[in-house]
């Protein structure tokens, strides 16, 4: 087996594929492992690069790899899935990682540490408790219309769907009033365990100067701003606040040819939680500015007197991001532009 400079690593639950290629590109080997083995076998190898997708795992073996003496490159799967050559399977994969790993252009992923990961894991964990509660309100708003009763959607009405529960008098029969106090039962037990994290969270805010420096801007509230702190790699990494912007997701798709622009949706191609709270925060601003008022002359209330409300928004948040970076990289808190006369 020759020397590789580069491994293209196909990472999988039990069989792993390895893809080595030297300098100029030539295939020194291919190798099939079983998880017990695949540090067995880096160790064995000389300090190289070790490609892998971005993929679930990717981290914890690239945080291993790399205490091997290897340099460990994270790739998106994206951008690996064009070097395949027709046939799908794990050998082709890892070639198609390691091809891709030599591209001088190539974009790659910053290996998270433990401690960003597990910073992460509380909006994971809250997310998923936030979708299991809104699954058990609509399950409960929907056994209710069975028996005539129509209640409007949202958080704020689900006193409503419990108070017709709870009604003896009401048309629900007595044979489903123990049915539906479970769901009712699992929506209290979510509610109380959400605002245990939300309280987490906003503790976590308050501790970090950098998420307080944060929330000085307008629509980033704690849990965008410790969002943020822990799962933005290196604002350092990103060129300008519009590649920070385009990684978020918040820029629109380009349809361009023949030298003419034609730009169409976002593309919501990028970090998914921090881009719906950078949303969420910007419908807030931009219903206070329609219901209170925007200051005359401002960007905001231009916009909202010429453009659409959603369209507003998405810019607005598109705008969010570029700030939030242009604060993690210079530093300082911020203030808001004066409004020309």
């Amino acid at each position: 087996m020759g020397e590789a400079s580069t491994i293209g690593l196909d990472i999988a639950k039990n069989v792993f594929q390895a893809h080595g290629a030297d300098a100029a590109g030539h295939v020194v080997f291919r190798k099939r492992l079983v998880r017990a083995k695949v540090l067995e076998f880096f160790a064995r190898q000389a300090p190289c690069i070790v490609a892998l997708e971005a993929c679930g795992g990717a981290h914890y073996w690239a945080r291993e790899i790399g205490k091997l003496g290897h340099t460990v490159r994270l790739i998106p799967p994206a951008y690996v899935k064009p070097f395949v050559k027709r046939q799908k399977n794990d050998a082709a994969d890892a070639e198609a990682i390691c091809e891709a790993a030599q591209r001088p252009g190539m974009r790659f992923v910053p290996v998270k540490t433990e401690t960003q990961q597990a910073n992460a894991l509380v909006f994971r964990t809250r997310d998923l408790l936030v979708r299991q509660r809104t699954q058990c309100i609509n399950a409960l708003r929907g056994h209710l219309t069975e028996y005539g009763h129509v209640v409007p959607k949202g958080t704020d009405h689900v006193d409503q769907l419990v108070a017709l529960v709870k009604d003896e008098t009401s048309s629900v029969p007595k044979a489903a009033r123990g049915i539906l106090q479970v769901l009712i039962d699992s929506i209290e037990a979510l509610g109380k365990q959400i605002d245990d994290l939300d309280a987490e969270i906003g503790r976590r805010a308050k501790d970090d100067p950098v998420a307080r420096r944060l929330m000085t801007i307008p629509g980033i509230g704690p849990i965008a701003a410790t969002a943020i702190v822990a799962l933005v790699p290196a604002p350092e990494g990103f060129r300008a606040g519009r590649d920070f912007a385009a990684w978020l997701g918040l820029t629109p798709l380009q349809r361009s040819t023949g030298g003419k622009r034609k730009l169409g949706a976002i593309s919501k191609m990028g970090e998914r939680t921090i881009r719906r709270l950078l949303i969420l925060g910007a419908s807030a601003v931009v219903r206070w500015a329609v219901h209170r008022g925007a200051a005359p002359g401002s960007w905001l209330a231009q916009m909202l007197a010429r453009k659409p409300r959603m369209l507003v928004t998405t810019a607005l948040a598109n705008k969010t991001a570029r700030i939030v970076w242009a604060l993690l990289v210079k530093g300082g808190t911020y203030k808001a532009p004066a409004v020309a006369a």
